[in-house]
């Protein structure tokens, strides 16, 4: 984003960058620049609170003002400790003459169609999956997991789009079921230590690891710190 800001800057259009990571924004030098230390994916802060991201965008607007390279830091940090966990029940398991994780996903759909709701759909599963089909989806990295090689799985489409959609999917069901927004990263730290689709994924992240499959399709199973 800071290079687009000095394309951008370059046909007369004023810019200012956000940034989450310091030494990424000042490596990258933007004109105008805004350190924020907010955890990855919140730029503005705080969800549901638009005073506190009205003031985020009124303190990046203010940097328009300046005919000069500035790289400002925003005067509130919000701290992610990198071990809270979203408290939220799993569905008891319903049918015993299916995997777990499937049963499991199965049971989130109620919650998952109020959370989709909830967000005029703006999240949830459907950049390669669709939600009626992950069930079928945990399915196929179920196979790899237990040793089926991934190219013969049935996982239908690249393992890494195909893995974001199933974790969109039980975030989405999962912030339906809670009353408040979650730390960031809260809820993924609950999918992969708290559900039995998320153990799946993990499994057959190994799994494709040892098949010698090519990093980014196992690698990118799952973030980085895993």
């Amino acid at each position: 984003m800071s290079v687009l800001a000095h394309v951008f800057e370059a046909t007369g259009m004023a810019t200012v960058a956000l940034g989450s990571i310091r030494k990424q924004i000042e490596s990258g030098a933007p004109p105008r620049g805004l350190w924020c230390d907010f955890p990855l994916g919140r730029p503005l802060g705080k969800p549901g609170d638009p005073e506190f991201q009205h003031r985020v965008l009124e303190a990046a607007f203010a940097l328009l003002d300046s005919s000069e390279p500035v790289l400002a830091v925003f005067d509130q940090a919000i701290p992610d400790s990198g071990d809270e966990m979203l408290a939220c029940p799993v569905p008891p398991h319903h049918d015993p003459d299916v995997h777990p994780a499937v049963d499991e996903a199965r049971g989130l759909r109620a919650a998952y169609d109020r959370g989709m709701a909830m967000s005029d759909g703006r999240f949830g599963a459907g950049r390669v999956v669709d939600a009626a089909d992950i069930p079928t989806a945990i399915e196929a990295f179920i196979r790899v997991a237990k040793g089926t090689d991934w190219k013969e799985a049935g996982i239908p489409g690249l393992p890494m789009r195909v893995s974001h959609d199933i974790r969109s999917y039980y975030e989405t069901a999962a912030l339906a079921m809670v009353d408040h927004a979650p730390a960031a990263w809260a809820s993924t730290r609950w999918f992969y230590d708290q559900t039995e689709t998320g153990k799946v994924m993990m499994a057959a992240r190994q799994a494709m690891q040892e098949q010698n499959a090519p990093q980014p399709m196992w690698f990118y199973l799952t973030p980085g710190d895993r």
